[in-house]
């Protein structure tokens, strides 16, 4: 008997145990997940979008045939600073285009089609803090960057670069300072997966981001015959010389491109979530 009442005394205290054991365990993990929301710096988001590029500069001049559309996709990531904010960084390419033979100053008929790498920092603002979990949060970009600028033309069936050429007469910087500034909306659909949509204007500090912007040069200055002919096409459409001196472009106003974008979004985790992991590693 005291044999029997002994076992059944194990078996009372391991039932015990182990029913402590299980319920002590949820509670840890509530207990981490809570701590992981409070404590959201250094979060980790990786970045990624596709969409459209929209060139506004020179060769604009209001509503055209052409609309100066072209590809752009970015890869970057979000480092989380407060509730609020985070730090982002991102790298780009795109292309933008445009041809004055569909716009109101066809007599100039001057072209462009540049494919651009942009690589920028800045800060995202969030609508709504990071602790009120909501599925759908709109925010604010700003940042800063440069983009390498590759202007190129149509000639004789084949694109030729601009930049090298000076149609203007002019060595002019290809990697400028952007200024950017937008708006989006990031949507939940999973745990650590968001998708959103992105407006964003890019002020580029230059005026040659389609290598028109000042005015017609002497064409005895420039350096091939190539040069001269990229420099002044009005020919080609069966008008007479542009004369040194006349406009080319509008050097008072710099030149922008925006995008729109289809944002996909995935959280790595924080340091806190990296710091847990490495302590239950197995050594």
């Amino acid at each position: 008997m005291s044999g029997q009442y002994g076992i059944k005394r194990i078996s009372i205290c391991l039932t015990l145990f182990f029913c402590c054991l299980f319920s002590v365990k949820p509670v840890k993990s509530q207990s981490a997940v809570s701590e992981r929301y409070l404590h959201p710096f250094g979060a980790l988001t990786l970045t990624g979008g596709v969409g459209i590029a929209y060139y506004m500069g020179d060769l604009r001049d209001g509503v055209s045939s052409h609309p100066g559309l072209g590809p752009s996709v970015s890869v970057g990531a979000l480092y989380r600073l407060t509730e609020h904010f985070s730090a982002r960084g991102e790298i780009r390419f795109y292309q933008v285009a445009a041809d004055q033979k569909y716009s109101k100053k066809f007599n100039n008929n001057l072209s462009f089609r540049t494919r651009n790498p942009d690589l920028n920092l800045g800060i995202q603002a969030d609508v709504f803090a990071y602790n009120r979990h909501k599925k759908v949060n709109p925010y604010f970009l700003a940042g800063v960057g440069v983009t390498y600028m590759t202007p190129k033309a149509e000639i004789d069936g084949n694109w030729e670069s601009l930049a090298p050429l000076q149609t203007e007469g002019i060595k002019y910087n290809r990697l400028p300072l952007v200024f950017m500034a937008g708006i989006g909306v990031s949507s939940k659909i999973a745990e650590r997966w968001s998708i959103g949509m992105e407006l964003c204007n890019n002020f580029v500090n230059s005026d040659y981001l389609d290598d028109v912007s000042d005015v017609y040069p002497d064409f005895s200055t420039l350096s091939s015959d190539l040069a001269r002919r990229l420099s002044d096409r009005s020919s080609e459409v069966g008008l007479p010389p542009q004369q040194p001196g006349w406009h080319r472009g509008r050097p008072n106003r710099k030149d922008m491109y925006m995008f729109l974008q289809v944002r996909v979004n995935y959280l790595i985790g924080t340091r806190k979530e990296a710091h847990e992991r490495k302590s239950v590693r197995c050594p």
